[in-house]
């Protein structure tokens, strides 16, 4: 495939830790398309820096959104998704390089590796996701407090890793999860076939209990050190986080069912 018909998409806001990594894998590509919304830190000045890229400005709405968005900006056959703190692996450009002109499949999908401060962990709970796709096939949909892009059409998939590797603070993570917990808490309401993780979130006991036996022990991160326990206190903080807003709307909502009885008089 040649690295002509490929414009890379990043989403950013306040990246200044994570782009420069990021960027400095894209070097191949001719054009790049950067959505920032409206940055306060060193994020636009980096991306500036970069003669290959598109700085585009927008009030952020939501990660679906600002994604199609994106997808407006940009006039080559396929574009290669990524976020401001995943990192392409050596591997995968190469590996990108060499597909067909022409694939049969109108998108790809990769695994990621990782990264706590750099350091690569053996194992993770990050799902593979599809990052290489045609433009015009293509539109994201909004997923909790995430997004998903749908292909229309068949879906390979790719053998390297990409690497996330985010470097922001832990009060920026802190903050994150706070407002993501109860996205993800509404999601969990609505009607529909979930997964079996999904299902468990739903008992608001099992996952919090689980997760930190599931990274130390079955994902092996245990051998990994400090990382690996970071990575583990994480997951298991945003698993407890998620089930606590579930517990405390569902006592908030027996406590007013409870008061608005007439026979709580």
């Amino acid at each position: 495939m040649e690295p002509t018909s490929i414009t890379p998409l990043i989403l950013t806001y306040n990246e200044e830790a994570n782009i420069d990594r990021t960027l400095d894998r894209l070097t191949w590509a001719d054009r790049i398309v950067v959505v920032d919304s409206y940055s306060d830190d060193a994020t636009t000045e980096i991306v500036g820096s970069y003669e290959n890229v598109d700085l585009v400005e927008r009030e952020f709405d939501h990660f679906a959104d600002q994604c199609n968005f994106g997808l407006e900006q940009i006039d080559t056959e396929w574009v290669l998704s990524l976020d401001a703190d995943y990192v392409c692996s050596e591997a995968l450009i190469t590996e990108i390089r060499v597909l067909p002109a022409t694939p049969s499949v109108n998108g790809f999908s990769a695994e990621f590796v990782y990264c706590v401060f750099g350091e690569p962990l053996r194992s993770n709970l990050y799902p593979p996701r599809t990052v290489l796709y045609r433009r015009e096939k293509a539109e994201y949909h909004r997923d909790g407090h995430g997004h998903h892009v749908q292909v229309d059409g068949a879906v390979g998939e790719l053998s390297a890793p990409i690497y996330h590797d985010d470097r922001k603070s832990l009060d920026r993570w802190l903050d994150n999860q706070r407002r993501y917990a109860r996205l993800e808490a509404e999601k969990l309401t609505q009607d529909g076939d979930v997964g079996i993780t999904d299902r468990l979130r739903q008992t608001d006991v099992f996952v919090p209990l689980l997760t930190p036996l599931y990274c130390l022990f079955v994902q092996g991160l245990i051998l990994d050190g400090w990382a690996g326990w970071h990575y583990t206190l994480q997951r298991t903080y945003a698993e407890l986080l998620l089930a606590l807003v579930r517990v405390d709307q569902r006592l908030r909502d027996e406590d007013y069912e409870e008061r608005s009885s007439p026979l709580s008089d």
